[in-house]
């Protein structure tokens, strides 16, 4: 049986969601062959994989722009709040992405980071990440899911297990997938 082919594209300001990336890939196991790839250097073609994992911090309700990825490039530089920011965080984000890629599998998964507060407040990235994806023909194969981060943007305790757990149920899914076809 040869493995199953996963991309992890994602977009991290201060690493949090980079972390969960990393650990949802852990969680998909050896029979998974996952490749983690930052959105700045994420290919308008995403045909060589079986299944598609976008994620993204939630910023002002939604997903990243400009002004939200250069705010948080100020924050970094403020020795107040413990923050470094991760490269390559002036390029594009996962909404530019999502506007001029142009080939996706059929099958992807959505997560985000956002803050410790009910999402009616915080807003996710994610259902904007999803009804993209949705849009562009690739459909979910587990529900979307959160990771929390706190007042300073820092994940909270059993976050990262939480994205294991959750990179085990999305390879439960695919082999569930695989034994049906």
């Amino acid at each position: 049986m040869t493995a199953t082919r996963v991309t992890i594209v994602y977009e991290s300001m201060f690493g949090s969601t980079r972390r969960i990336a990393e650990a949802i890939a852990r969680g998909l196991g050896s029979d998974t062959a996952a490749t983690l790839v930052r959105v700045t250097e994420a290919s308008d073609s995403i045909t060589d994989t079986d299944l598609l994992i976008v994620g993204a911090p939630t910023h002002v309700h939604g997903l990243s722009r400009p002004q939200t990825r250069a705010d948080a490039a100020k924050w970094a530089a403020d020795p107040e709040r413990d923050l470094e920011l991760e490269p390559a965080t002036d390029g594009i984000g996962v909404r530019e992405w999502l506007d001029r890629v142009d080939e996706l599998p059929a099958r992807c998964a959505v997560f985000d980071t956002r803050a410790d507060i009910p999402e009616i407040f915080s807003g996710s990235a994610a259902k904007k990440i999803e009804h993209e994806l949705r849009r562009m023909r690739s459909d979910p194969m587990v529900e979307r899911r959160s990771f929390l981060v706190d007042k300073q943007s820092h994940l909270e305790a059993g976050e990262l297990e939480r994205a294991e757990e959750w990179g085990r149920e999305i390879a439960a899914a695919m082999h569930r997938l695989v034994a049906t076809v």
